[in-house]
């Protein structure tokens, strides 16, 4: 009985603390220039205009002319300096912020990493302080920064996005917007100087702002609101008992790279569906811990971090045969869906080399359970 109400009290609590904390809503586009900060600017006006409390906390125009006139009016918190390696910097003023308490706050950059000295690494964490506060944040975002997605900007860009933020954060917000522009839209604004200065413009058409680069990035950006709205939907829409509630399950090696996508495509199929999932790592006799090489127990523990930062639980066994734990887990914590890699990853050659891989099929089809083989 005790018990019982204890969790009711803590249910309780969960709901009084959910309440207090402030509305969360993102711009998210899909890349610099469509128009992210200019329309959290206008929608600061707006607001302004309507008689509600609304403060820059931070903002970054990049001296965009139609950008940097509309911070004309507004109230801007002052930034705070800091003192780093010699150079004066500037950074969002989080306590004065709180100190203030406005009722809307603008936060500009969310993925930006903050000079070392800060309390918080990161400006999404400062984010999330402010919203614990009782404020509420507009804040904004490229497709490019969303951590699970790392690996296909990459292949997309050719580059590696170092500034990133957790999925979570995104799914955190009560609202998101995607600012979208065709290809040529968003060139023709490269031309004309709206986004760059005149002798930046040659380069990144070169580079970033490519036709088939951008059309791929958009895609990304309208896939991902549409993920939000569906998990909007399921939070929100009272839910029809006959429809079944997927439980993803992701079985990694202890290969860095391969581990590393399967995590991250899992986790996007995860917020898809706005599911439950873990990541398994199965340790066979040859990579107990006093056999597996440093560098792979490094690799190895860095991916339970990623997952665990992605919203996984993870479960490690020990167990000669990879095909009965992924059965028995997969039975344990009522898996719907077992995603593991294409057929070069080591994982896979295992179960394909042995004879209970049929078993495995078998098993997990008579279970209901879908079997994903990720690319």
């Amino acid at each position: 009985m005790d018990s019982e109400n204890e969790n009711n009290a803590q249910h309780f609590l969960h709901l009084i603390q959910k309440s207090r904390k402030g509305k969360f809503k993102v711009y998210i586009g899909m890349s610099a220039g469509v128009g992210k900060t200019f329309r959290m600017l206008q929608e600061a006006h707006a607001l302004l205009k309507s008689g509600i409390d609304v403060k820059i906390g931070y903002i970054e125009t990049h001296y965009r002319k139609e950008t940097h006139e509309l911070l004309g009016g507004l109230p801007l918190i002052p930034r705070r300096t800091i003192f780093y390696k010699g150079k004066q910097l500037e950074e969002m003023d989080v306590p004065a912020i709180i100190n203030l308490r406005p009722e809307v706050v603008i936060v500009d950059e969310l993925a930006h990493t903050n000079i070392e000295g800060s309390k918080n690494e990161k400006r999404w964490q400062d984010v999330v302080e402010i919203l614990e506060a009782g404020i509420n944040v507009i804040s904004a975002v490229n497709i490019q920064h969303i951590e699970s997605l790392n690996d296909d900007v990459k292949f997309i860009t050719g580059v590696e996005v170092q500034e990133r933020i957790p999925d979570d954060v995104l799914r955190m917000a009560d609202e998101v917007v995607n600012i979208d522009l065709t290809a040529d839209e968003l060139i023709a604004r490269l031309r004309d100087g709206k986004i760059y200065t005149a002798d930046k413009i040659d380069t990144a058409l070169r580079n970033f702002f490519k036709a088939e680069q951008i059309l791929q990035l958009r895609e990304l950006a309208l896939k991902e609101v549409a993920g939000q709205v569906v998990r909007k939907v399921e939070s929100e829409v009272p839910k029809n008992a006959a429809l079944r509630h997927e439980k993803l399950l992701a079985c990694i090696s202890s290969n860095e790279h391969t581990a590393r996508i399967v995590i991250r495509k899992t986790a996007r199929l995860a917020g898809y569906y706005n599911s439950k999932w873990y990541v398994l790592f199965v340790e066979t006799p040859r990579e107990s811990s006093d056999r597996i090489a440093l560098d792979k127990q490094r690799h190895l523990i860095n991916n339970f971090k990623l997952a665990v930062q992605l919203g996984a639980e993870v479960v490690r066994v020990e167990n000669r045969h990879i095909t009965d734990s992924i059965l028995e887990v997969a039975q344990q914590k009522q898996i719907t869906t077992v995603c593991i890699g294409k057929p070069h990853l080591n994982l896979f050659k295992v179960i394909l080399s042995t004879s209970i891989f049929n078993r495995l099929l078998n098993s997990l089809s008579s279970s209901n359970i879908d079997l994903v083989i990720l690319s």
